[in-house]
């Protein structure tokens, strides 16, 4: 994770912690002292230094949207730090998931389809939406989409309508995902199988 030892901080013994989840997505800025960053390390939920309050504050210690830490990771010059955290709830304090307002782009939108998609899951009926029904219908079916889907891709491929093939291919990834969410799965456990098979560290 991190050697305190490495670190530089500022004049007030402080140094800025951005905080993200796993996909990526940046849920806040907090600031970290010697006593925060053990207190992180010690606990396994990211615990921060209030400079108005001059002390240490557990995020979600009131709330209960705590943020349960993955990692923690300086970064070249040891004077800022990458903590990466699972969160349980909101993040910011107006109930935003983030502090920073604003949509996903990229692939940490893949973050925002699976809370969507998982929202689908538990509200699953035969008689919902698309996407509720097949979730309804089990993993034969939502399996059965997966094949049709990538056959649709195979096909796209060989014309040269980039369009069409990335239709199809986002399509692919959709049901995809579902059958990972259906069988208790996710992406990103797939990201971490392929990062595990290229020997990158967690």
């Amino acid at each position: 994770m991190v050697n305190l030892e490495s670190l530089t901080f500022d004049a007030a013994g402080l140094l800025p912690a951005v905080v993200q989840d796993r996909y990526g997505r940046v849920r806040m800025v907090g600031w970290m002292d010697r006593g925060a960053i053990q207190a992180t390390l010690d606990s396994g939920f990211v615990t921060f230094w209030s400079r108005s309050r001059k002390t240490l504050w557990t995020k979600g210690e009131t709330s209960g949207n705590r943020l349960k830490l993955v990692s923690l990771w300086p970064d070249c010059d040891g004077d800022t730090l990458l903590v990466t955290a699972d969160p349980e709830g909101p993040t910011c304090h107006t109930g935003a998931r983030t502090c920073f307002d604003q949509d996903s782009e990229g692939l940490p939108w893949l973050g925002d389809l699976e809370d969507l998609l998982r929202t689908r899951q538990s509200a699953a009926s035969l008689e919902g939406s698309y996407t509720e029904r097949l979730f309804a219908q089990g993993v034969d079916r939502i399996a059965k989409k997966v094949v049709e889907e990538a056959g649709e891709v195979i096909l796209a491929a060989k014309n040269e309508d980039r369009e069409a093939f990335l239709g199809e291919a986002a399509d692919l990834v959709f049901h995809l995902d579902l059958l990972l969410l259906a069988k208790g799965a996710s992406l990103l456990d797939v990201a971490n199988t392929l990062r595990a098979r290229a020997g990158v560290r967690p």
